[in-house]
């Protein structure tokens, strides 16, 4: 599989560069150490580096960093290139009705505290979840959910008020349904915190410095089968170019994720015979929302002439150096039911001022367009943590200038980025979709409720409600051919209210010392499978 991606990336590499990522050093050795034993220079740790530290590992909340939990804890179900599999569970059944899912606990699994991992444990991790449920809402099966219970501790039950064809999938996501020993819960709740972070997965964390490093080691009595590295340690670098630098230095094996390089860095190492370069299928859709309910957005009109006014071809070469493609729709075609025939809103400076013209926007004298005397002005609000953002701001502000669009361009940091996105305090705003394994039915669904941005954005159109009924006649049809229709009217909706400009699809991305074999992507793009990674001694 990576041979087909780099052979991919290299295509597409004509006009540009690309990104970096991790080295390590075997230790020197001298003529006798070489004709000792291969045992004392075989490699077991795996030397990773992220920008920032581990945060709250807590399984059911949404602090920490996503790479960690993953390799310390389990769900009841793994999802995997070929559907799901058996986890914490061993098998489950489902009822005709599609309402009562039965799983079978997978017998001789403990914590790593030692506690026993059947189906009590398994509720008790549900009962905490249950109650922190207005956090969990965005994921529908929290709405469907009539009860769980645990009749033997083999046997755990999950009963829903409809059939809803993403349990499997939600269920498999590492938060909120990863497995915690209940030993660190607060008096049987994990909403205000946890006192430790034990799973069942094939790592433990024994030891951290916030904002220095993390050490995760195996475990021992993980009921899979066990990890060739025995110990990761995770470096906490914040800055792209100190990452590179580490690398080179060996002081690093591996970079991973989709944020961790620029294209410039990755375009070093393509033809390097050090480190290896792999970027994997689209993985989420960088795009911009409009908000529907701003006077002069709540025009399609408008809406669709800056459609034709954003040049994604010239964003994913001029600054992504094609490492990022340009995105004709909200969703990849690769991502599941979102093949779908859509006409793309092909760039044309011509075709977006004709449209303005056509919705009244007359050019003024000063190169601003106005209309009934008002200029047209918009706000672009980006994360200012984000270089990317900020570039692309600039440019779409120097684009649409030339148009006779006053583009405004504001960053602040994420957390205030984030609420007023979901407060709908902007006119434009930057946004991703939610990648897989959560699209596209899990941002759907959002899209009925001010989780995000989506919902404040979408309050002016006509059709508002009509998009979310089938959405959520989406999420409980038991008939595919239905589904799949239902998905093709949604998105087509999105597409033609032109709630959206898509940019370009991002992809994940790693660059690591060639010793290390192993490194592919996952289903879920946050996940980094460090357990199936190792050393070419």
């Amino acid at each position: 599989m990576k041979k087909r991606i780099l052979t991919l990336f290299m295509s597409a590499l004509c006009i540009g560069g690309i990104m970096t990522m991790g080295i390590a050093c075997v230790p020197a050795v001298s003529e006798s150490e070489e004709i000792s034993e291969t045992t004392e220079t075989e490699r077991n740790e795996l030397v990773f580096v992220n920008y920032r530290d581990i945060r709250d590992l807590n399984p059911h909340l949404y602090a920490g960093e996503m790479y960690a939990q993953s390799i310390l804890y389990d769900t009841l179900v793994s999802i995997t290139e070929d559907g799901y599999e058996g986890c914490l569970a061993e098998s489950w059944t489902i009822s005709e009705d599609g309402k009562v899912y039965t799983f079978k606990i997978r017998e001789g699994v403990t914590f790593s505290d030692g506690t026993v991992c059947d189906a009590n444990a398994i509720l008790a991790n549900f009962n905490a979840i249950i109650e922190n449920k207005e956090r969990h809402t965005w994921l529908e099966m929290m709405n469907l959910l009539v009860g769980v219970s645990a009749p033997d501790e083999d046997t755990f039950v999950i009963e829903l008020s409809e059939a809803y064809y993403p349990m499997l999938t939600e269920l498999g996501c590492i938060r909120p349904f990863a497995m915690i020993s209940p030993n660190c819960m607060m008096d049987g709740s994990t909403k205000d915190g946890v006192q430790g972070y034990i799973g069942t997965g094939p790592y433990v964390l024994t030891d951290f410095v916030t904002d220095e490093y993390a050490i995760f080691e195996r475990n021992e009595n993980y009921w899979g089968e066990q990890p060739e590295i025995e110990k990761i340690t995770v470096k906490v670098i914040p800055d792209n170019q100190t990452r590179i630098m580490a690398l080179e230095s060996g002081e690093i094996d591996l970079i991973f994720g989709k944020n961790m390089l620029d294209a410039d860095a990755i375009s070093q190492y393509v033809d390097s015979d050090k480190f290896e370069v792999a970027l994997s299928d689209p993985t989420s859709t960088r795009h911009i929302v409009l908000n529907t309910t701003n006077d002069t957005l709540s025009d399609a009109t408008v809406r669709k002439a800056l459609q034709h006014a954003t040049n994604r071809e010239m964003i994913s070469e001029g600054i992504f150096y094609g490492l990022e493609s340009p995105a004709d729709t909200l969703y990849a075609e690769t991502v599941p039911y979102c093949d779908v025939e859509l006409t793309p809103y092909e760039y044309s400076a011509d075709t977006a001022a004709a449209m303005l013209e056509e919705a009244g926007w007359i050019m003024g004298k000063d190169g601003i367009r106005e209309k009934d005397g008002k200029k047209l002005e918009l706000n672009l609000l980006y994360n200012s943590d984000s270089v990317t953002e900020k570039t692309i701001s600039e440019f779409l502000q120097s684009e649409y200038l030339k148009l006779g669009i006053s583009l405004n361009i504001h960053g602040e940091e994420e957390q205030s980025y984030r609420d007023n996105m979901k407060a709908g305090n902007f006119d434009m705003v930057f946004n991703i979709c939610w990648g897989m394994p959560y699209d596209p039915q899990s941002s759907l669904a959002a899209m009925r409720a001010p989780v995000y941005g989506d919902y404040a954005a979408q309050q002016g159109l006509e059709d508002k409600e009509e998009i979310d009924q089938a959405i959520t006649d989406i999420l409980t049809s038991t008939d595919e051919e239905e589904r799949q229709d239902l998905y093709e009217f949604v998105l087509t909706r999105l597409h033609e209210d032109a709630v959206y400009i898509p940019l370009t699809y991002e992809c994940n991305k790693a660059l690591y010392t060639t010793d290390l074999e192993g490194v592919h992507f996952g289903t879920d793009q946050y996940d980094v499978p460090f357990a199936d990674m190792h050393f070419n001694n």
